[in-house]
């Protein structure tokens, strides 16, 4: 095992029914895993998790979607429809800790497994549901995936030029940003419950989560007194310059630097004039103060644009921080994942999986005394049944045989 990463028992001994699908719910359910606990994702016998996006009678040929957010868990087959195959999963309710479903508006409901239903079986269990919008919404009946939330929780509205139309930020905020709004929920209701022994019914919608992420541009909206904007590179609401994206050398599509001086440190202007050689500029009452420079902003983007041509992205980084002023390279996945420091830090980590080749992908992002969680592969389809029924409810070899016999495996 990679000497960067260990395993964590935080949650060791927690056990968890998964029955979530695609990224928001298994997303939270991958945090909790990674953390120790035993999650078993109660999986279709036939096609699993839609996530997995098996074809029938064919080699999946797209896996990654699935390990990505399946890592660290155990996957067991049960035949909800069949009389014998909810029995089990009602048996493994009455002993677990936690229960997670994020399928369409009731439909866990009609499968039997309701939260009054689970509640009579465990009144100590954390019942935990993710929709696309809560409950009392006109639009709770609707189905919704990661675009549908970002586009009705804000996301959209302030991403993209501020002369064009609204954009789909390039990350699924909706789906697992969700997810980890809710595993944190867990976890606390999981202390709680060790004082009083009550369970708890957890719900949260997934445009009401990104509402929590739209923060920042609520308060824009406070301090202006009208709707967020969308600001490109910038930043609607702070009203300082230099701020924003410089394009570097050799000209590629991702070859920019965001530098962001800060108003509160009128030093980093001069020191990034003096990085730049342009130590002429220093004290010019057109470029003084924020104000005046926000007026000429156009002029003060290219003075900097000049210098960053003439750099690649890393040499500007490096250049710019090294002077004590905030400067990202734009980094696309490719270069995050060639990047060896990440690995060697544990931070991205390579699957191994029994069936499909090597996967590098990222892992728990905390270090725990020093290292990360340690990263196990995503489980085949039914991969763990056997060892789940015996583990959880004591059923031998012959036991197992006659429910699948039966149909409900």
């Amino acid at each position: 095992m990679n000497q960067a990463v260990a395993s964590v028992p935080f949650l060791s001994g927690v056990k968890i029914v998964d029955l979530t699908q695609f990224e928001a719910g298994p997303s939270c359910t991958e945090a909790l895993a990674w953390l120790g606990a035993d999650v078993v994702k109660i999986e279709n016998p036939k096609m699993g998790d839609p996530g997995r996006r098996l074809r029938p009678g064919q080699p999946d040929n797209d896996p990654y979607y699935f390990h990505a957010f399946n890592a660290n868990k155990r996957s067991m087959t049960v035949n909800l429809k069949s009389p014998a195959g909810l029995a089990i999963v009602k048996d493994m309710l009455r002993q677990a800790d936690v229960c997670i479903e994020n399928f369409a508006p009731g439909a866990i409901e009609r499968l039997g497994l309701g939260y009054d239903v689970v509640r009579e079986l465990n009144p100590s269990i954390i019942y935990a549901q993710i929709k696309g919008f809560g409950e009392g919404s006109p639009y709770e009946k609707n189905l919704a995936f990661d675009m549908i939330a970002q586009a009705c929780g804000g996301t959209f509205s302030v991403t993209g030029d501020p002369d064009g139309p609204p954009t789909r930020p390039g990350m699924s905020l909706g789906d697992t940003g969700t997810g980890m709004v809710m595993a944190i929920t867990i976890l606390g209701a999981l202390y709680k419950r060790r004082e009083t022994g009550q369970g708890h019914r957890l719900q949260v919608a997934m445009q009401d989560a990104i509402m929590h992420y739209m923060r920042i541009n609520f308060a824009t909206q406070g301090l202006t007194g009208k709707a967020a904007e969308r600001g490109g590179s910038k930043i609607p609401g702070i009203s300082n310059a230099p701020m924003g994206l410089y394009p570097c050398a050799p000209g590629g599509p991702n070859d920019y630097v965001y530098i962001m001086t800060s108003r509160a440190n009128p030093d980093h202007w001069d020191r990034l004039l003096k990085l730049m050689g342009r130590e002429d500029l220093i004290g010019d009452t057109r470029y003084a103060t924020p104000a005046n420079r926000v007026t000429r902003e156009p002029e003060v983007d290219e003075i900097i644009a000049a210098w960053t041509r003439r750099h690649t992205k890393h040499e500007a980084m490096r250049a710019i921080g090294d002077a004590g002023i905030p400067a990202g390279a734009v980094l696309d996945t490719m270069e995050l994942q060639n990047d060896p420091t990440f690995e060697q830090r544990g931070i991205m980590q390579v699957m191994h999986h029994p069936v499909h080749k090597p996967f590098k992908m990222p892992g728990w992002p905390v270090r725990i005394d020093g290292k990360p969680p340690v990263l196990t592969s995503s489980p085949v389809l039914g991969e763990h049944t056997d060892g789940v029924l015996d583990e959880w409810l004591g059923l031998n070899a012959a036991a197992v045989a006659a429910l699948r016999d039966e149909g409900a495996l």
